[in-house]
């Protein structure tokens, strides 16, 4: 191997990314822009893949007792992938006009700082279970991160596509929820869950994810049905119980991270999400039950043509498999916790190989990324 090759890590719970200047576009604009058909779904270019979850919200929900979601663990998949040189030869880049749709919220009410960073209300955990295999096995509970966007119809969670789809039995996983700031591993059953979970009706996909693989469409939006607030009793026999309360759209409790595509490459982002998993060097520093934040300027990522990567952005954060899903937010402003989604967690790379993690990756958000956006935009859910 070169002595200068870079090791990349794709850690099956993804990581995120952001771009570039605001375009011109407004949200009436974007989000109209699709037709909703009487059923609530919208229509969807032949290369979007969008696929109905298996069990009723009710059902997502319930299974995800507060034993299983300290039990769950983050989808790791390291795959470790060389690549020449140490420059950038990514073809990331504008497809066309640059566009984006303004945040709505804050949402909610007060949320936790992190030295002198607000933490978004919007960002949160996703669990779910693995498909083909017995969802009461501890090995199919696993978790990513995710964020609330903006929609017309306030219901859409943002993560990568490797959280909502598994390529090893190519099907869409089962169970799966979202979890809205997510604190310390108590916030679905010890009434620290003001937000609520969101179970998930819609998965939205680019089809060159789903067919072929391609981590350059490690993207995905997620429609969710209204949220329940869930507390969980022991009954007579020592059993849990949940006590669920309806709380009403995402968007409305929590608000939507604005969405934005086409921009520049080089741009000052701000990462957040629940990194995990250990480095390549065995070390551990984050536990998943808190969120973490990255700040810092994406630029080009080299190509690693195993994942079909070409058109990677990045910049230096240490986030480990946990953080995948979560959002690179541009324009973040701490006051209102909103900024504008333009990438999500997808790869943690180890660049000067010394088996620590120092940089994470998302795909370039261009106009592909718009469409299947837009279709779940403009999705509704009950």
């Amino acid at each position: 191997m070169n002595p200068r090759a870079r090791r990349l890590t794709v850690p099956l719970t993804g990581l995120l990314l952001v771009a570039g200047a605001m375009g011109a576009t407004s949200a009436g604009a974007s989000a109209a822009s699709t037709t909703s058909t009487a059923a609530g779904t919208a229509a969807a270019p032949a290369d979007v893949v969008t696929s109905t979850a298996s069990e009723t919200p009710a059902e997502a929900t319930s299974f995800w007792s507060p034993e299983r979601m300290r039990r769950a663990t983050d989808a790791t998949g390291d795959v470790d992938l060389s690549v020449r040189g140490g420059k950038a030869s990514s073809a990331a880049g504008p497809t066309g006009k640059a566009g984006a749709v303004p945040p709505s919220g804050p949402g909610g009410g007060p949320t936790t700082k992190s030295k002198q960073v607000n933490l978004p209300n919007t960002v949160g955990r996703v669990f779910f279970t693995l498909p083909k295999a017995n969802p009461l096995d501890p090995k199919s509970w696993k978790y990513c991160s995710g964020t609330s966007v903006q929609g017309r119809y306030r219901n859409v969670v943002a993560t990568s596509a490797h959280c909502v789809y598994d390529v090893k039995t190519n099907q869409f996983y089962d169970n799966w929820i979202f979890i809205p700031s997510y604190w310390d591993g108590n916030q679905a059953w010890d009434g620290k869950n003001p937000y609520g979970i969101y179970a998930a009706k819609w998965f939205n996909a680019h089809d060159d994810f789903v067919v072929k693989e391609d981590y350059d469409y490690d993207y995905a939006f997620v429609n969710v049905h209204s949220g329940y607030k869930v507390n969980w009793e022991k009954d007579k026999d020592g059993k849990w119980r949940p006590i669920v309360k309806n709380v009403g759209r995402l968007g409305d409790n929590v608000g939507g991270q604005g969405f934005a595509w086409n921009q520049k490459v080089k741009n000052k982002v701000f990462s957040f999400g629940y990194p995990a998993g250990s480095h390549p060097d065995g070390d551990k520093p984050f536990t998943g039950r808190t969120m973490k934040w990255c700040y810092g300027t994406t630029g080009a990522m080299p190509a690693a043509p195993k994942y079909n990567i070409q058109e990677h952005v990045g910049f230096r954060c240490a986030f480990t498999a946990g953080a995948s899903g979560g959002p690179f937010l541009l324009k973040y402003k701490s006051a209102t916790r909103t900024g504008y989604l333009n990438g999500v967690n997808s790869v943690a790379w180890d660049t000067d190989k010394n088996d620590r993690y120092d940089r994470i990756s998302s795909p370039y958000f261009n106009g592909d990324t718009y469409q299947v956006y837009k279709v779940a935009a403009n999705r509704w859910t009950k």
